[in-house]
């Protein structure tokens, strides 16, 4: 039996792997004790990885729809009829008539991302896609805003970690091992959630409602002013903006963000004044309740706000500047701007904007063909029918599409309603790039390779090569030149001063580079000013308050009151499940056995109100939609909120989300603080 080590592509985790192969079959997995991060240790769904490699879903060769129904098809013939459709449409509406869209960061590969943007620049296309534009790009947006760089979260070396929004026990699961190691050794814990997860009983618990959290955060940063507990030396030397700050939130006191949030005073007065002399302090903010609701940018840069004038930035336990691989660039140029370049202008015109278009106009665009018609669209490694947010629209937008291309392992929901459906790989039937390269809540200048542990199964292929192959069948050959993974691999390498040979004898992976502390006394910040800036005077040129403001959830009480008469809760969604990774692994047999269902969680206040009883099937509705789904009364969530996992077919949260609620400085959809109601089914 050979024994591979490789590294789990299934999150941005990228948990070391030791992956037993016997006779060409992957026979089990383990984690490797020598890796850096999991120690020897798989989440659950990562020790069942031979169970998403033989999937009983698994495309095992290309298929096209013929008359409604699904007959397979070749590789050069399905790449040939793909490719002269393409340019058929280029011809009729422009290249901008395509639109490709791409996983997350971790489940995608870094492959999948950058074959995906250089077959767009080789089309021509401005609109590629990405879950980040709908997810977490907003908080690296908020830290380049205020530090004019991406300084993340060292929370292994903090004497107070604030969890803002997170549950990393079921998201990020080697943070709450982290979490809990440094709370054994003493340091403070504060947990900010209308939910009180496990790790919260370890420390402060704050229970604000939903979208105020930056409310909250300005109130904190006025007790943090007011009793004089700020960071003096290194605001005076390496902010700006400091005084227009103070004066702004002396309206944000204690009492105003108790009217606001629910919070009481006193519980934020005392989680202030720990955080701010606390030396070596650290907010872990989350994704879905921090970043995907009407005031999300906003509030991130609270968060920056608030770390920068304690002096928490660039210190061991604070945030620290990590220094990134510099792999290979396979973009190529593309004139045109992308969907919600205008609109959004802070998300695509400020320092470093991200390569993808405004996700929230993606749909939208389908169904309405303005500003022109998306009549093309190629999804890879995602399955948006179920996960993109207000699953109504999505499928009213595909209506319109004259080419629907997916490619994936597996045939999924969005594979059933593609003209084409490509079998890809998986990342253990390929070499890549492994070992997520620019850290998150770790803060480790850290790679490695990412081995293929068996050939690919079936007639599937790696998803850089399928762009490859269709590239060249469109005339593009020039700009695809790799034949295999391993030219893949070396040419991305090749500027990073990390070699394949190193790799090979590292097989658990090396450092690439070195932190270095306090790095903004030998360069400062990377902002206009050369200091962190509290107050943007950009954001403000753009269009939008250039200091972090509360800004009501479009569908709260105060903001709509008349609608929040027949839709009296508050929803959330999204909440991770270690045993899933989006929609995928929810027909692995031991997984199921673990969590076998969505549950929406209630409290029992609010549960009594509906008469309903824990464990029986209830309908969750919104003014978008209605799913049925099981309840889960728990006093461990706020009486009045509503909290919905993502991922499961047979409840998908998706269907109750509006992709017209946006947060108008990001463009992100809201998913968050959303107004429902309950209804008893039996």
């Amino acid at each position: 039996m050979d024994v591979i080590k490789t590294d789990c592509g299934l999150c941005i985790n990228c948990c070391g792997v030791n992956a037993y192969v016997e006779d060409g079959k992957l026979v089990k997995v383990e984690g490797i004790p020598e890796h850096w991060l999991n120690k020897g240790r798989l989440c659950p769904k990562g020790e069942r990885l031979p169970d998403l490699l033989y999937s009983p879903s698994r495309l095992k060769y290309p298929m096209k729809k013929v008359n409604g129904r699904f007959q397979r098809i070749s590789w050069d013939d399905a790449l040939g009829e793909i490719g002269a459709k393409l340019q058929e449409l280029k011809e009729k509406y422009g290249a901008h008539t395509l639109a490709t869209w791409t996983g997350s960061v971790g489940v995608e590969h870094f492959e999948m991302a950058a074959f995906n943007q250089r077959f767009r620049g080789a089309y021509g296309t401005p609109n590629f896609f990405n879950a980040e534009g709908i997810c977490f790009r907003t908080r690296i947006l908020a830290r380049q805003i205020t530090f004019g760089r991406y300084p993340v979260e060292e929370p292994k070396n903090a004497n107070c970690i604030l969890l803002w929004g997170r549950n990393p026990d079921e998201s990020y699961w080697p943070v709450g091992r982290i979490v809990r190691e440094r709370v054994q050794a003493g340091a403070k814990l504060i947990t900010i959630d209308p939910r009180r997860t496990p790790i919260s009983k370890l420390g402060i618990y704050l229970q604000p409602r939903p979208g105020t959290d930056g409310a909250i955060a300005l109130a904190m940063m006025n007790v943090i002013i007011e009793e004089d507990l700020w960071d003096k030396e290194f605001v005076d030397k390496y902010t700006t903006g400091f005084d227009r700050l103070m004066e702004h939130v002396k309206a944000y006191t204690p009492e105003m963000a108790e009217t606001i949030s629910s919070v009481p005073a006193a519980e934020i007065r005392r989680a202030a004044r720990l955080f701010a002399t606390t030396k070596s302090a650290c907010i872990l903010e989350g994704v879905g309740h921090m970043n995907q609701f009407a005031n999300g940018l906003q509030t991130n840069r609270a968060y920056s706000i608030l770390m920068a004038i304690t002096g928490n930035v660039d210190v061991p336990g604070g945030w620290v500047t990590c220094p990134q691989v510099r792999l290979a660039d396979l973009r190529l140029p593309v004139k045109e701007h992308p969907l919600g370049y205008e609109e959004f202008p802070i998300f695509h015109q400020f320092k470093s904007p991200p390569p993808y278009g405004s996700a929230s106009m993606m749909t939208e665009t389908m169904k309405t063909g303005k500003p022109y018609p998306i009549k093309a669209f190629i999804s890879s490694g995602s399955n948006p029918a179920l996960t993109f947010p207000d699953t109504n629209l999505f499928l009213e937008g595909v209506k319109n599409l004259e080419l629907f291309v997916n490619i994936d392992p597996n045939m999924t929901e969005t594979g059933q309603l593609a003209d084409y459906v490509l079998p890809a790989c998986t990342f253990l039937e390929e070499t890549g790039i492994g070992g997520f390269p620019y850290g998150i809540s770790y803060c480790e200048p850290y790679i490695m390779l990412r081995k293929k542990v068996v050939e690919p199964l079936y007639e599937s292929k790696p998803i850089w090569l399928i762009w490859s192959e269709l590239g060249r069948k469109m005339g593009y050959a020039e700009h695809f030149p790799w034949n295999t993974d391993d030219e893949v691999a070396e040419h991305l390498f090749a500027t990073s001063g990390v070699t394949l040979q190193q790799l090979a004898e590292h097989p658990e992976g090396v450092y690439f580079g070195k932190k270095e502390y306090r790095l903004f006394e030998r360069k400062g910040f990377a902002t206009a000013s050369g200091k962190a800036e509290l107050y943007s005077a950009r954001m403000e040129e753009l269009g939008f308050p250039g200091l972090p403001r509360h800004v009501e959830p479009q569908q709260s009480a105060v903001a709509n009151p008349e609608l929040v008469k027949q839709y009296p809760e508050i929803l959330l969604t999204g909440n991770r499940q270690i045993e899933y990774i989006d929609a995928q692994m929810r027909d692995s047999p031991a997984l199921r056995a673990r969590r076998p269902g969505a549950e929406a969680e209630i409290n029992p206040v609010t549960a009594a109100k509906y008469g309903i009883t824990d464990g029986e099937l209830i309908a969750v509705e919104t003014p978008r939609g209605s799913i049925k789904i099981k309840a889960n009364v728990t006093p461990d969530i706020k009486p009045g909120v509503v909290s919905v996992p993502h991922g499961w077919a047979e409840a998908n949260c998706n269907i109750l989300l509006d992709a017209k609620l946006l947060d108008h400085v990001s463009g992100y959809i809201t998913l968050n603080s959303v107004a429902c109601r309950l209804v008893k089914l039996a």
